[in-house]
């Protein structure tokens, strides 16, 4: 191992799982260096079915250089209907090639518009509206530009077999291999999770779990970041040492749209205000901008809890007793393997070798919790783990106990993800597959070894 980027670090991901030197580079040169491919759950009639039956019309969309929402904008607005009629699995970035589906409701195919850079296929009809739930992983294949050492992805390439718990192969140090191999990393949280540029998110949830709304409120306020320009950091810096609500709406950039939300409230407090105001201010936020705070939380303890196993040495790729292991969602799609949280089963010490089998498998996984109101600890050393995570945190599970939309039963997650990974050179181009909610970063990062904030 050797130790994470100082940013990384700041969100709880303390180690690369591979020693050697990365292979540098970026991202993103252009948009078709960045290719990512839905793999959905979700079952449609032809697209002659009923459309009573079948209100939503199903198509697989291909977009260079949009961004999800943008699209979905552009689509509604060109067809003329509201744009809550128009659904998706995933959210993706406007800067990559991405394929995924839509659902369109009482839409006819020969309303369809022609949309630069979109390529629109019907697929059918379905009876529901696509949701998150439905979208079982992503295939992504990733250029990466100007690297200073295209050779390097050999040597993380072999670690994170050993990692993943897979045999590792011997590769020609010269070259760069094209062979897919199975791969191992830890389940981190990316950097996106916590803001890329910024990363406050967890702070503000953190301060939400302790009841501490002014302490949510600057945490968003505040926190200047040397990424931003020189006027949204002395904003920042000016409010944090005067409290000048006012004064510091005044002087915050049109484009901070919520922080100028949250000064709004505040200004209308004569200058003083309590508990109940700070509140009152974070929840003039969309509400699903308001339950990210309390999943940053989550995720932040989360990847605490992964570099502390890390640290003392722990498998991920098999249990020790007193670990809580999940099983693979039997029907998620052929080639990919999905963790299902909701089936799991505690290890005990005589467990521990048949659950080992098990793992590796690839049919079950050692887990690790997203803390909320109905979550049981592990036992063992994992169990001290996550105690001793959550009271350096001064969080309990009856934190979570909150009103919507910042409660949380909380859940458990894999603590590793395994992918068949291919590398091919000229350019250097890595493709994998990961189930929904895992980070291509998190398999990245080990192979540049960059900024953070270069691989979003």
């Amino acid at each position: 191992m050797r130790p994470a980027h100082p940013t990384e670090r700041s969100v709880g991901i303390e180690y690369y799982v591979s020693d050697g030197d990365g292979t540098g580079g970026r991202l993103r040169a252009q948009d078709d260096h960045f290719r990512v491919r839905e793999r959905e759950q979700f079952a449609t009639e032809p697209v002659d079915a009923s459309p009573d039956a079948y209100p939503e019309l199903v198509v697989r969309v291909t977009l260079t250089g949009w961004d999800t929402n943008d699209f979905a904008a552009a689509l509604s607005d060109s067809v003329g209907i509201s744009r809550e009629r128009v659904s998706w699995a995933g959210t993706k970035d406007k800067r990559a090639v991405t394929t995924q589906l839509f659902s369109i409701r009482d839409v006819e195919p020969a309303d369809l518009p022609t949309l630069s850079n979109a390529d629109i296929e019907v697929v059918g009809r379905a009876g529901r509206s696509l949701t998150f739930g439905d979208l079982a992983g992503n295939e992504f294949e990733i250029v990466v530009s100007d690297p200073d050492d295209p050779t390097a992805a050999n040597s993380v390439r072999d670690a994170l077999v050993d990692f993943g718990g897979a045999q590792s192969t011997p590769a020609d140090a010269d070259s760069v291999p094209s062979d897919s191999t199975t791969v191992g990393v830890p389940n981190f949280f990316g950097q996106q999770r916590f803001g890329s540029y910024r990363p406050i998110t967890h702070e503000v949830g953190l301060a939400i779990l302790r009841g501490d709304w002014e302490g949510a409120v600057m945490a968003y306020l505040g926190n200047p970041h040397e990424a931003e320009p020189a006027s949204t950091r002395e904003a920042r810096e000016f409010l944090l040492e005067t409290r000048d609500w006012d004064e510091a709406l005044d002087r915050y950039p049109g484009h901070l749209r919520y922080e100028r939300s949250l000064l709004h409230v505040l200004t209308e407090s004569d200058g003083d205000p309590d508990e109940t105001t700070f509140r009152e201010a974070l929840g003039r936020f969309p509400s699903n901008l308001q339950r990210l705070f309390v999943h940053a939380a989550q995720s932040y303890a989360f990847n605490l809890m992964l570099s502390e196993r890390l640290d003392r040495g722990l498998p991920f790729d098999r249990p020790v007793a007193g670990d809580v292991v999940c099983f693979t969602d039997t029907d998620a799609p052929d080639g990919l393997v999905v963790p299902d949280p909701d089936r799991t089963q505690r290890v005990t010490d005589r467990r521990v070798d048949s659950v080992t089998r098990h793992c590796d498998r690839g049919r079950a996984f050692v887990t690790a919790p997203l803390v909320g109101t109905d979550t049981d600890l592990a036992d063992g050393e994992q169990g001290e783990i996550e105690r001793a995570v959550l009271q350096e945190l001064s969080l309990e599970p009856d934190d979570f106990d909150l009103p919507d939309p910042y409660r949380s039963s909380g859940t458990r997650r894999a603590i590793l993800v395994r992918t068949d990974l291919s590398i091919r050179s000229e350019p250097l181009t890595l493709s994998f597959a990961l189930p929904s909610g895992a980070y291509a970063t998190v398999v990245l990062r080990e192979f540049l070894k960059t900024d953070p904030v270069s691989l979003g």
